[in-house]
């Protein structure tokens, strides 16, 4: 009689030990898989001290966003998450994007951004996003809209030499040069570096280091500089080895 209790308590003990180290699994698989991303506003540049250390930051005041409709391959085609972050009034949005807000049953926000990758399934509608998904030392890549320089000549826009300064050259100073051929192929190759609009345009920033996180605060400075002005929406991604 004791050794079929005590075999069936060796039993339920391996038979506890083998779930909890499955539900460890699963939740370090989760940890892991989760899209470690976030949108927030560019406050500005400063630098701070480590050790002897000099380093530039960019200060970026975050915004937790929510999880507002999940897209799968089955039905969209793509996985995905489309994330809603920065409440606004009611009156401010349009009607359907209203509905929309309302069919999940979550207050109007005023972007609606979207996430793909393969962790975004661990994500359900109704989920924060937070600052938190980031830690010191973290490498991360920043994109945003750069700063708009109007309609710029080529030697602002790439760095031409431009024409020589004196010796005749009457108003050849900053112009592009030769644009092509006449008769053959009498047109302008697609791409050639012509003046035109400089600047606003989607850029990503690559390996930038992220400094420190303040949840407090809701704030993250990482190191270097990133694209846009002050006020700029940056969408902040991890760099996956």
């Amino acid at each position: 009689m004791r050794g079929e209790i005590f075999a069936l308590y060796i039993f339920t003990y391996y038979i506890l030990l083998i779930t909890v180290y499955t539900l460890l699994i699963t939740l370090l698989t989760v940890e892991i898989n989760m899209v470690r991303a976030i949108w927030g506003k560019k406050l500005g540049m400063t630098q701070i001290f480590e050790g002897d250390a000099l380093i530039p930051v960019t200060v970026v005041k975050t915004v937790s966003g929510v999880v507002v409709q999940k897209k799968t391959k089955e039905k969209d085609k793509y996985s995905a998450i489309q994330v809603g972050f920065e409440e606004v009034k009611e009156s401010r949005i349009s009607r359907p994007l209203l509905g929309h807000f309302r069919k999940v049953n979550l207050l109007p926000k005023r972007y609606l951004r979207e996430i793909r990758g393969e962790g975004v399934s661990s994500y359900k509608v109704g989920d924060e996003i937070k600052l938190n998904v980031f830690k010191k030392g973290d490498l991360v890549k920043v994109t945003g809209i750069s700063k708009g320089k109007g309609f710029a000549g080529v030697v602002k826009r790439y760095g031409f030499k431009g024409g020589p300064a004196s010796h005749g050259a009457a108003q050849w100073h900053r112009r592009p040069g030769s644009i092509g051929a006449s008769s053959s192929p009498s047109r302008v190759f697609k791409g050639k570096k012509m003046p035109g609009r400089m600047g606003a345009k989607r850029v990503t920033v690559q390996n930038l280091e992220v400094i420190e996180v303040n949840e407090e605060k809701s704030l993250l400075l990482i190191k270097g500089s990133v694209p846009g002005k002050k006020g700029t929406l940056l969408f902040i991604k991890e760099v996956k080895d």
